[in-house]
């Protein structure tokens, strides 16, 4: 099980980056096609939980518990998470490093053009100021990075688990 999920989460790793890198290279990183992009990635991506969850059940007679079927799934976005986070940290520290400061303007200054009230934009300035300020820290990156993949992943897993599972005939 070992290898098929190291494979399975280093190619689902690779398929969420390459969605990454459009909106990077696109230079669409804040708009909803970029969330769109990146979704479609992540799904596609986490769709090999479903190819590594049969090929293990293959591999077992045709029988796969639900908790076998999880573990695998989970595994593998683990796997894949990592991977996004590692890139995201490598760009957001040598290509990107005003991402904070640059997405925080986009959105005041889309809130202003959407004719927000003052009292509004007072309170997503400050709002933007703490997120700017938190973005300082590695641990904050890591774990909001985490938290844009990974609930992706878990959810996959357990949709995968619940269609795959198969009891051996007795």
């Amino acid at each position: 099980m070992k290898k098929l999920v190291l494979t399975h989460g280093l190619i689902a790793g690779g398929i969420s980056v390459i969605g990454y890198l459009i909106t990077f290279i696109s230079g669409a990183m804040h708009n909803e096609m970029a969330m769109l992009i990146g979704f479609a990635s992540m799904l596609l991506a986490f769709s090999l939980i479903f190819v590594a969850t049969v090929k293990f059940r293959k591999q077992q007679g045709g029988v796969v518990s639900f908790g076998q079927a999880f573990q695998i799934g989970l595994y593998i976005s683990l796997i894949a998470s990592t991977v996004y986070v590692l890139v995201w940290l490598y760009n957001l520290y040598n290509v990107y490093p005003d991402f904070a400061e640059k997405y925080s303007a986009e959105y005041l200054e889309g809130l202003k053009a959407a004719g927000a009230s003052a009292e509004k934009l007072a309170k997503a300035t400050a709002e933007m100021n703490q997120f700017v300020a938190d973005y300082k820290k590695p641990w904050y990156v890591i774990v909001m990075t985490y938290t844009e993949i990974l609930p992706i992943g878990i959810i996959v897993s357990l949709i995968s688990a619940l269609i795959l599972k198969r009891k051996p005939n007795l």
